[in-house]
């Protein structure tokens, strides 16, 4: 908790101190907030929503930046295909320069060329979690070559 947090949850239980008093006294008990410290590693994680229509899915692929948890760049797609990917975290290239790591699922889009050789070229490293086939997208797109 910092300053803030603190001293509403001493105000909770019965405490009434200032903000600035409480901001004093962290340091002498050696306490002190926990948060993203300068220094961190850059790190932006991609992933697909699907969000239910009235007939099929409509597919969210959003790029976020971990540390402010910012919505870099986005894309709703109607397909689950890697050139979306690609196109939104070249969107985020763009947009906010390159960050150290990329993050992502193990989903079909992720894995394609297309989209590990965007990332890739962009001198970032690519982590992948979670669990999943890992197998790439077909050869052809219905994205049209861009």
């Amino acid at each position: 908790m910092g300053a803030r947090m603190l001293r509403r949850q001493l105000q909770r239980e019965g405490i009434h101190v200032g903000r600035c008093h409480v901001r004093t006294l962290m340091p002498r008990m050696g306490l002190e907030a926990l948060c993203p410290q300068p220094g961190t590693s850059q790190v932006w994680a991609l992933d697909t929503t699907y969000i239910p229509m009235a007939r099929g899915l409509v597919y969210l692929i959003a790029v976020v930046d971990v540390a402010s948890r910012m919505v870099l760049a986005h894309k709703v797609a109607i397909t689950l295909e890697s050139c979306h990917a690609r196109k939104v975290i070249k969107q985020a290239f763009a947009r906010y320069g390159t960050p150290e790591i990329v993050n992502t699922d193990q989903g079909s889009q992720f894995t394609a060329g297309e989209f590990t050789d965007a990332v890739l070229d962009q001198g970032c490293q690519l982590s992948m979690d979670g669990r999943g086939p890992g197998a790439t997208m077909c050869s052809w797109s219905a994205c049209g070559a861009e």
